[in-house]
């Protein structure tokens, strides 16, 4: 079954026909030692996981070896399970298998063979069902999610497959099984969300199960499991869900910290606890299941994928099992600390993910550094799924300013952030600076950050490899507003006002200067003069505004273009001051100078030319739509 809830939408698969083995009497031969792990899964692009298991992870401490596991760690024993061959699987063949319940030391159960329903994973990939049983299923009802990837043996100890469906409604002892000799083919077909059938099997399954032939005919499917998060509170993940559909996956749900003592790589052995993750450190997204075998450096588990990757790079972790939660509606769930990486999950396929112990994955470095008043505290947060370097990087700012304003965050942070990455090979790196005031500083402040992220990773060939902000905040909600606009005449500054426009030359220059007043105070913004091309005539456009109601648009294919947008981005703390020909002044971005030389030799002169002032000690509000008349 499904590690920890997995979900795997690829739409619904119809299987036309059960094949039910003619019984047979097993051979005798004592069963082998099996273990099982749940998957974990993950959003947007990614194949949507629904809801789910809790589970348990934690935060290490920061620096360059945040994924890495203990320091001294005995390597996993090895089972190199020998695969039971479909065919001879028979209706009534007893079976044993290993999953843990608590803790890391997998515990034993038992089952019998129901039959097998051909193509029920995928084409040439059966699922054989079984109905199994150990003494957990008294409090429980039957198996869980965090099931997903225990071993399960023949009679002569040789191993059939792994526990990866279960059936679509309530908690059930029925579990569908992926066959173990097929787990390393990994067939390029899309993953079954259901496997449906037919009324002589529902009601087979109906009576085993205790439940009634309309449940049992909705068939089976992998457990949901969405990506459980840690670092931010229930609260607080609500509140982003509900603001941002599209960046923070809804099927997320919160975790708590790992424990102090983490299991280390030897715990992972067919049976056991396994982890597997995209992120890791103050914002972990993982999932925990079973391992089903390990051979050679490797191990295999969960029985289905965690989101049919393919190719990937995951971290491959350890996990302490807590309890199992019973779920009178959907299936119980397995509770588990997840602990340090101890190597790279590099497949995950339709028939499971498959993982290497040693090296560890490639990461991006997410890293957020907050001051308030006394506190400082600097957190970060590793991804090895770039698909998920947008939703991790709002988390990790959110939640590390959560932490140490802890509490309202209302008031004004001054935001300095970096990111850097590869584009086609080559590094690039885009910075800015920004002054925020509002009444939700974590989320307003983290949401520009986390957009471009998502811009970036959605270009081609472009790979960020990290992402660091720092924050000061203080409790500051004073706020400049745009007041008036001055122009210096005859040796005094006089006030523009739609009355009593401008007044220049053509060919010549004005000098300006903007009044910022409010609960910030009174202070006069000096700018630098301003050109008014020698065939300018009429009345021009003079535009004030202050940065924080500007609207700027941040876009382009390439981040050489990013990094320009940003260049001529207006801050919030800052006045710009436009004169220009109606066309060119833009309420949203600067004018570009260079159609100013364009234009100085037709007949009707279009341009624009702007000054921007210095940043201010408070974000300034408010605009001024006034005029030029030329002379």
């Amino acid at each position: 079954m499904a590690p920890l809830r997995v979900f795997a939408g690829q739409g619904d698969l119809t299987v036309p026909r059960l094949t039910l083995p003619p019984a047979r009497r097993p051979s005798p031969g004592p069963p082998s030692e099996g273990f099982s792990m749940s998957v974990f899964h993950r959003r947007q692009r990614l194949v949507s996981l629904a809801t789910a298991a809790t589970l348990a992870l934690g935060l290490p401490a920061v620096g360059a070896t945040l994924l890495a596991g203990p320091a001294q760690s005995a390597p996993p024993a090895e089972d190199c399970a020998v695969p039971f061959p479909v065919d001879e699987i028979a209706t009534g063949d007893p079976v044993t298998g290993d999953t843990v319940v608590r803790g890391t030391t997998p515990t034993g159960f038992t089952g019998e063979i129901l039959g097998v329903v051909e193509d029920g994973i995928g084409p040439d990939v059966p699922m054989i069902m079984a109905e199994l049983d150990m003494p957990e299923f008294d409090r429980t009802g039957g198996i869980w999610q965090g099931m997903s990837g225990s071993p399960v043996y023949a009679a002569n100890g040789e191993l059939i497959g792994a526990v990866a469906y279960g059936l679509a409604v309530g908690p059930s002892p029925i579990a569908g099984i992926t066959p173990f000799e097929l787990m390393d083919d990994y067939l390029p077909a899309a993953a079954p969300r259901r496997v449906a059938v037919g009324k002589a099997t529902a009601r087979t399954l109906a009576a085993r199960a205790g439940i009634s032939t309309d449940q049992a005919s909705r068939g089976f499917r992998e457990l949901p499991m969405p990506m459980g998060v840690t670092g931010v509170t229930a609260r607080r993940l609500a509140q982003l869900q509900a603001k941002l559909p599209k960046l923070v996956e809804r099927s997320t749900y919160v975790l708590g910290r790992a424990a102090s003592a983490a299991p280390a790589a030897e715990t992972i052995v067919a049976g056991g606890n396994l982890g597997v993750s995209a992120s890791y450190g103050d914002v972990t997204m993982a999932g925990v299941g079973t391992a089903t075998s390990v051979c050679g450096g490797r191990v295999v588990g969960f029985g289905h994928p965690m989101a049919l990757l393919g190719a990937t790079t995951m971290g491959l972790h350890p996990a302490d099992a807590i309890y199992v939660q019973p779920d009178p509606v959907s299936a119980p769930f397995k509770v588990a600390n997840i602990a340090p990486a101890v190597g790279t999950v590099t497949d995950d396929r339709l028939t499971g993910v498959t993982g290497t112990f040693g090296a560890l994955p490639a990461a991006a470095s997410i890293t957020s550094k907050v001051t308030y008043g006394p506190r400082s505290r600097t957190g970060t947060t590793a991804v090895s799924v770039q698909d998920l370097a947008a939703e991790i990087s709002l988390l990790q700012l959110v939640a590390n300013q959560d932490r140490v304003v802890d509490g309202a965050s209302k008031g004004t942070s001054l935001l300095s952030w970096t990111i850097t990455g590869v584009e086609a090979g080559k590094p690039f790196t885009l910075s800015y600076t920004d002054r925020w005031t509002g009444s939700d500083l974590s989320f307003e402040t983290s949401l520009g950050v986390a957009e471009l992220v998502a811009h970036l990773i959605s270009l081609d060939d472009v790979t960020i490899r990290s992402v660091s902000a720092s924050a000061n905040v203080t409790d500051d909600l004073r706020r400049h507003t745009l007041v008036a606009v001055e122009q210096r005449r005859a040796g005094q500054w006089v006030r523009v006002t739609r009355r009593a426009p401008a007044i220049g030359r053509a060919g010549k220059t004005i000098r300006l200067r903007a009044v910022v007043g409010g609960r910030a105070g009174r202070k006069v913004v000096p700018l630098k003069r301003i050109s008014i091309p020698k065939r300018a005539r009429g009345v021009l456009m003079l535009v004030a505004q202050g940065g924080d109601g500007a609207w700027n648009m941040v876009s382009g294919e390439r981040t050489a273009q990013i990094g320009a947008d940003f260049a001529k981005q207006l801050r919030h703390d800052q006045v710009r001051v436009q004169v220009g020909t109606a066309n060119k002044v833009d309420l949203g971005s600067d004018g570009d100078l260079e159609d100013l030389l364009e234009m100085l030799g037709r007949k009707r002169v279009s341009f624009v030319q702007t000054q921007t002032s210095a940043p201010l000690a408070h974000v300034v509000g408010g605009s001024k739509t006034l005029s030029v008349i030329v002379r």
